[in-house]
């Protein structure tokens, strides 16, 4: 597990780092506009099933990813008009939402546990936001807790966390201890009226003032 310090003037250098691994299957915790998180190639069954060991998740709870843009969430998912106005208003921000997904993506179906929607979310918080278009494929997004697990914001705990495991992470991204923060509010677009699964960093006034 190599722990590495992010600072403004090695971001760039950070970011394409990060993507040299990532395209070798590697799992790294990063940090995010909301918490620190555990990030991967989507599209590499490895990669999914090494994160789901290090979190010691239920196999049958779904994995959340980020995108680059609307284009590649479009890729994956099926988005209407209406959704694709809704998007464009959440994003990039701390809402990750809830849609059909495409039946032949470019994901495995390990990554959706079964299910047939899908967790998307475009950050906005400058190193993924690098990475994503250095990579430019979706990229894992959950959180860098064991399941059920307190929200990973301090980085020695997150160190402690995975120190003794015999499934880590390959790379720690150290940017110190992040602001209490929340993990990203969850909204399910994928029915005929909007629903909150879980009200996390946005609270639910506040996701509806911003749909309006």
């Amino acid at each position: 597990m190599r722990v590495l310090k992010l600072s403004p003037k090695n971001l760039q250098k950070m970011a394409h780092y990060l993507g040299e691994e990532i395209k070798k299957g590697k799992v790294a915790v990063v940090p995010t506009d909301t918490v620190y998180g555990l990030t991967a190639d989507a599209t590499n069954q490895k990669a999914i099933a090494k994160i789901i060991k290090i979190k010691k998740r239920q196999s049958n709870k779904p994995l959340p990813v980020f995108v680059k843009d609307l284009k590649m969430a479009k890729r994956v998912a099926l988005i209407d008009k209406k959704q694709t106005k809704i998007l464009k208003k959440i994003w990039p921000g701390k809402v990750t939402a809830i849609l059909m997904r495409k039946k032949n993506s470019l994901l495995p179906s390990t990554l959706f546990a079964g299910k047939k929607t899908i967790g998307l979310r475009i950050p906005d918080y400058k190193l993924i936001n690098l990475l994503l278009d250095i990579l430019n494929i979706p990229l894992i997004g959950t959180s860098a807790n064991l399941s059920g697990g307190p929200e990973p914001v301090k980085i020695k705990e997150i160190l402690d966390q995975f120190e003794n495991q015999k499934t880590k992470p390959d790379i720690v991204v150290d940017a110190g201890d992040l602001k209490i923060k929340k993990p990203s509010t969850v909204v399910d677009l994928t029915g005929k009226e909007i629903k909150i699964i879980r009200e996390g960093a946005i609270s639910k006034k506040s996701l509806f003032n911003i749909i309006k």
